[in-house]
């Protein structure tokens, strides 16, 4: 029997034996909604108590306190529990990846070096079971970002409650990715064959600057005699309608980063940014935006504090650098709320940590005009906590809204639980 159905047949069998839940998409807004006596935390930095926000047709309408509610709404007295703005995922596999053990189910690379085309957002899988257990700890949109290769393609940000990828498409394409080869490999020493692996990296690098010293250069010609879809992809890059994402962590690769963005006159953020703290002065001063992943780590450098990666985001809020928290991976992003809740505890405020994983993740992604905060005039994507949403003991999400649709909170987790609670008497 061929290999491929084979592992087909493994895979559609793991799905139907793991996936056992089945949860539609959540239907329009039809009424005006209002959530009182609650504590709103904006996600600007504002906090209100005993607040009101109401939302109708999938937009905020009114944010404070003292609002009347219109005769046809449906009111939530919340009692005191807390409301955010949904979580933001930024640099996710999600809906990319189903088992990491099963090839069939592993769709985020694309074969060859520079694939500028690739488009993750095509690929998505809308109705994968690890979404249900994001949502349910207030994660309610993503960037699906596309790997392999060193220019992998354009990443897509996606409402984490549709029936297809072009339901759950809320901002596509807004970035292109350039995984930079590490200059130092981090713990192989020195000698001879460390500095051949970094010479191999400046020529990958070096490589990736001359594409796209050509695309800008067959973009910026009248006619061609033929399509190159490669360079035509970078059109938008180019025109500031997509920013380049580059991959990297290290001093030395961040100053290129810079370098690529002064060059090419092109909107650039640093995605890693494990050393960002070494250079926050320059990164803020030439405008660079850091997205910080795995803030739930060991340092990359053996002389670095042992926490230096928990004091990270501090450092940058310190020094006026925009930034957001990121957990690569897929299933992993579930706790990406803990994990503003680890900063907080390490430098920055409890709303200053919040607004790290919603309104700056939403500036960095090109979504804050209609994303990130509870503010008028944005879409309704809120959570519901009867908790602190940033703290593993106390967070437990009662109620959740996607572009004001009340979205359903259960998950194969969940039923699991459910189900051995009852069979041991425990329910």
């Amino acid at each position: 029997m061929n290999k491929n159905i084979i592992l087909l047949g493994l895979a559609m069998g793991l799905h139907s034996a793991y996936a056992q839940e089945t949860i539609s998409p959540a239907p329009a807004q039809r009424k005006p909604v209002y959530l009182t006596h609650a504590t709103i935390h904006v996600g600007n930095g504002q906090v209100i108590e005993n607040g009101t926000i109401a939302f109708s047709q999938g937009k905020i309408t009114a944010v404070g306190n003292n609002i009347a509610a219109a005769g046809d709404a449906t009111v939530i007295d919340l009692k005191g529990q807390h409301v955010y703005p949904g979580i933001i995922a930024p640099e996710t596999s999600v809906g990319l990846v189903e088992f990491e053990s099963v090839r069939a189910t592993i769709d985020l690379r694309e074969v060859g070096e520079i694939n500028p085309s690739v488009r993750s957002i095509i690929a998505y899988n809308a109705d994968s079971k690890v979404i249900n257990t994001l949502r349910s700890n207030g994660i309610l949109l993503a960037q699906i970002t596309p790997q392999g290769g060193i220019v992998s393609g354009a990443s897509s940000v996606v409402q984490l409650d549709a029936w297809n990828w072009e339901d759950a498409a809320y901002k596509t394409d807004n970035a292109l990715h350039f995984f930079m080869p590490r200059l130092i490999p981090v713990g192989s020493g020195s000698g001879p064959a460390t500095n051949d692996r970094t010479k191999a990296a400046l020529e990958q690098i070096e490589k990736v600057r001359t594409f796209f010293r050509e695309a800008n250069a067959w973009l910026k010609e009248g006619k061609h005699s033929a399509t190159n879809l490669k360079f035509e992809s970078m059109r938008r890059l180019f025109n500031k309608e997509q920013k380049l994402f580059i991959h990297c962590d290290l001093v030395k690769e961040m100053l290129l980063a810079i370098d690529f963005a002064k060059e090419f006159n092109i909107e650039v953020a640093i995605v890693g940014g494990t050393d960002a703290w070494l250079i926050a002065d320059i990164l803020q001063k030439n405008n660079i935006p850091v997205v910080l992943t795995q803030p739930h780590s060991l340092p990359l450098m053996q002389d670095d504090d042992v926490d230096q990666p928990y004091k990270t985001a501090a450092l940058l809020q310190k020094a006026g650098v925009l930034y957001c928290l990121s957990n690569e991976g897929f299933w992993q992003q579930r706790n990406l709320g803990f994990e503003a809740g680890t900063a907080a505890t390490y430098g920055l405020s409890k709303e200053q940590a919040l607004s790290a994983v919603t309104l700056n993740a939403a500036k960095i992604l090109g979504i804050d005009n209609i994303a990130g905060s509870l503010e008028p005039g944005k879409d309704a994507n809120i959570a519901v906590s009867n908790g602190d949403m940033l703290d593993m003991k106390s967070s437990v999400i009662t109620q959740a809204f996607i572009q004001g649709r009340e979205i359903n909170l259960d998950n194969k987790q969940k039923q699991l639980n459910e189900k051995y609670e009852q069979k041991y008497g425990l329910k």
